[in-house]
């Protein structure tokens, strides 16, 4: 078989990609009003998708890190002190948040019972309790409604912008389609006004309309994955909320809650 030289196919040396991205801008610029409508909006859909990817992977990456680092910090030190002063440096983890909302909510309370919030150390090293059985309930509910309220804020803070995300998943492709079928639509009555269906009159519009689908497609492809991904990352999350909320209640109990003494039965 011949081999033909491709100076021969190209004798003027053009890219053969740089001709098909000029096709491209071409067509984007010579499309209908409504096709660079629908182009336009697809294209801030994109650029938003990928801003929000871009913020939202640093985000959740530094909660993540901030979350491991009070966590080991919560399970290797028994002074509640100290982990509320080491806390206050990790803002984005929202189970340091949950722990201080735990931790206020129980200073709060010491002082409307007139105990010093700043024994709490003490107190809970020596495993000492200061409230009857009543206050220690009222405590416990508090300190769970505190949690829960705590909770609900950071899940709305990690959830944020995941609609969005959502939104141009599951739109930009019939945003895409809709544009495509305009075009289409404006192919065939170029062809009733020109009196001729040759492909001269009819594949300038139809590529010119099918670049819309293409658009709604690269847009909504990365918003698919990212919002996959992201909501994957947030429900680790809240399983960890969930799961230190649980022990943090379990560590309030059993380091400022004297237990019952045991009852004697009497002979």
């Amino acid at each position: 078989m011949t081999n033909i030289p491709i100076a021969v196919l190209n004798p003027a040396g053009i890219s053969l990609d740089s001709v098909f991205n000029n096709d491209i801008i071409q067509m984007i610029l010579h499309a209908g009003p409504m096709v660079k409508f629908v182009l336009l909006i697809l294209f801030l859909f994109s650029v938003g998708t990928w801003a929000i990817i871009f913020l939202k992977f640093r985000s959740l990456r530094k909660a993540r890190d901030e979350t491991d680092d009070f966590l080991e910090l919560f399970y290797e030190s028994r002074d509640i002190k100290k982990i509320y002063r080491s806390s206050q440096s990790l803002k984005r983890s929202p189970v340091a948040h949950l722990f201080r909302a735990g931790y206020a909510e129980f200073t709060r309370f010491r002082k409307l019972q007139g105990n010093d919030p700043e024994s709490i150390s003490e107190a809970g090293a020596a495993g000492q309790s200061d409230y009857p059985l009543r206050s220690q309930q009222t405590l416990m509910d508090n300190l769970e409604r505190a949690l829960r309220k705590a909770d609900i804020d950071q899940n709305k803070r990690l959830e944020k912008a995941l609609g969005f995300l959502a939104t141009t998943g599951n739109t930009a492709p019939f945003i895409g389609l809709f544009g495509t079928v305009w075009g289409i639509m404006e192919s065939f009555r170029n062809i009733g006004m020109k009196g001729s269906a040759n492909l001269a009159v009819v594949a300038p519009g139809i590529s010119e309309a099918l670049i819309a689908t293409a658009a709604g497609l690269a847009a909504a492809i990365p918003a698919v994955v990212a919002f996959n991904y992201f909501t994957q990352r947030v429900t680790g999350l809240r399983a960890e909320m969930d799961i230190f909320a649980t022990d943090f209640l379990s560590m309030v109990v059993r380091q400022f809650f004297k237990k019952p003494a045991a009852r004697k039965d009497v002979l």
